[in-house]
């Protein structure tokens, strides 16, 4: 599997759009009281920002804001927590993920199936200056910050190898297939420390160990998930909240067993007819008050808060991160 990308990902791409679209298409018709599966009951959803194009990813500041990016107005923005958006950063290329460590925001942009060749960046939030770190990227797009101060990034691009890349700021060290798989999307950290989950155009989301990249196993994919998943992350207690491009779902996925359920729906671009992928595009954990909550961006340019019933233990899997 490892080696046999090119046209196979380019067919798996398009088979999995088309598959995912024909199945949230006919199912609902068929049995709409049941597809998806819900566990929504208790969530309060509310509005952080809304109106500000196309929103791709975001990552929290610690402060009770958040660092997203605009994928087709193409900025790297803050939201502070009144609500109130600054864009930081502008004329960028379809940016992608973003992750904060320490006073700089990294963030990727090229993102696409056939983009020109994508970076890797760095915004100084000190100084405000902008720094390359990689260039060439084929359709740079998930974005994971890890422990040891490592990065690691996903491609979509059908020009080249797929999978997961990781690169070191530290060193400049730059390690391009370091997990070679079909075209990949979202990533997260497993509340373990040593794997990280990440999802791919196969309708699939994989566990990778970090001390063995090259035989990751399967998490959940059809029929437990029918959804084209984008950007995700991980509580301590083992849940995987997973965002969706099709239905414009948020999931939540048992990790030990692939389940999957959905706590809102009806997260998409509004438009007369229908231009998948346009929903929910990333998810993360950040503290909500004394609590936790879920902060989800989507396609239609809203930044939402999911704050979850009593019960629901949403303590992040990287709490030396949030918070």
């Amino acid at each position: 599997m490892a080696k046999r990308i090119g046209i196979r990902a380019c067919a798996a791409v398009l088979s999995a759009v088309a598959v995912t679209a024909g199945v949230t298409a006919a199912i609902p018709t068929a049995r709409a009281e049941t597809f998806p599966a819900r566990c929504s009951d208790g969530w309060e959803t509310t509005t952080v920002v809304e109106g500000v194009g196309n929103l791709e990813n975001l990552d929290s500041d610690g402060r009770g804001g958040f660092y997203v990016t605009g994928l087709m107005d193409g900025y790297l923005a803050h939201v502070d927590r009144a609500g109130r958006l600054e864009k930081l950063v502008t004329d960028l290329y379809r940016p992608a993920g973003v992750r904060v460590a320490g006073r700089y925001v990294y963030f990727l942009t090229g993102d696409g199936l056939s983009e020109p060749p994508g970076t890797l960046q760095r915004y100084d939030t000190e100084t405000g200056a902008v720094q390359v770190l990689l260039t060439g990227l084929n359709g740079p797009n998930g974005l994971l910050l890890l422990p040891d101060g490592s990065l690691l990034f996903t491609t979509i691009g059908l020009g080249g190898s797929n999978g997961i890349s990781r690169y070191w700021p530290a060193t400049s060290e730059y390690e391009r297939d370091w997990s070679v798989l079909p075209p990949a999307n979202g990533l997260a950290l497993a509340a373990d420390g040593e794997s990280v989950y990440v999802d791919t155009m196969t309708l699939q989301i994989l566990r990778v160990r970090l001390d063995d990249p090259a035989h990751p196993t399967t998490v959940s994919g059809i029929p437990d998930l029918v959804a084209l998943p984008d950007d995700m992350e991980a509580t301590k207690a083992g849940a995987l909240f997973v965002a969706d491009h099709i239905l414009g779902a948020v999931y939540r996925v048992d990790t030990a067993t692939g389940a999957t359920c959905a706590i809102i729906t009806g997260l998409i671009k509004p438009a007369p007819v229908r231009n998948p992928p346009d929903g929910a595009t990333s998810v993360r954990i950040d503290r909500d008050g004394d609590s936790w909550a879920l902060f989800v961006t989507s396609m239609d340019g809203t930044l939402r808060r999911l704050r979850p019933p009593a019960g629901i233990d949403l303590t992040p899997a990287t709490p030396w991160r949030a918070g």
